[in-house]
């Protein structure tokens, strides 16, 4: 069945010139280079290209993981905070935040109630209420508006966290 198809390619073939045969075989050569360069070399050099910055990035990205597991190892070995101590830490951060906060503690977790606090304010809370009472965040109901954050966040502390 294929012989039957490439007789007529064949005899066109045969038909040629020298130099027509020599032209379509050289057309023919450079598509395959062609062929050959876009489908095995260049995705290759992409490749080769584009492999330093994303060897950067993953290496910055591993450098933060690498922080905040030291972070995290330096929070586990800290002494915990009792209770009372807590309960104040919190309570001076969140005076920290003026109007934009309110705090109300029950038991070992504490409820934050924010009206448009900043951005800058809340990272400060959290990092605050993090090192300062060893609270960790346990549930977040936040909306963004034009003036701030919104919503609330319960911290856990004590035998809690």
């Amino acid at each position: 069945m294929n012989a039957a198809r490439l007789a007529p390619l064949k005899a066109r073939w045969t038909q040629l010139a020298p130099r027509e045969r020599a032209l379509v075989a050289v057309a023919a050569a450079v598509v395959g280079c062609y062929l050959f360069f876009a489908l095995a070399i260049q995705p290759a050099w992409r490749t080769l290209a584009s492999a330093p910055a994303q060897i950067e990035a993953l290496d910055t990205e591993l450098q933060a993981m690498q922080r905040l597991a030291a972070e995290a190892r330096e929070l586990r070995a800290t002494p915990p905070v009792n209770a009372e101590q807590a309960a104040a830490a919190l309570r001076a951060a969140s005076e920290r935040l003026g109007p934009h906060g309110r705090l109300s503690l029950q038991g070992e977790r504490a409820v934050l109630t924010l009206d448009n606090a900043g951005t800058g304010e809340l990272q400060a809370w959290l990092a605050e209420v993090r090192s300062g009472a060893r609270a960790r965040p346990v549930e977040a109901q936040l909306t963004r508006g034009a003036g701030g954050y919104s919503g609330s966040i319960v911290v856990a502390f004590g035998a809690g966290a």
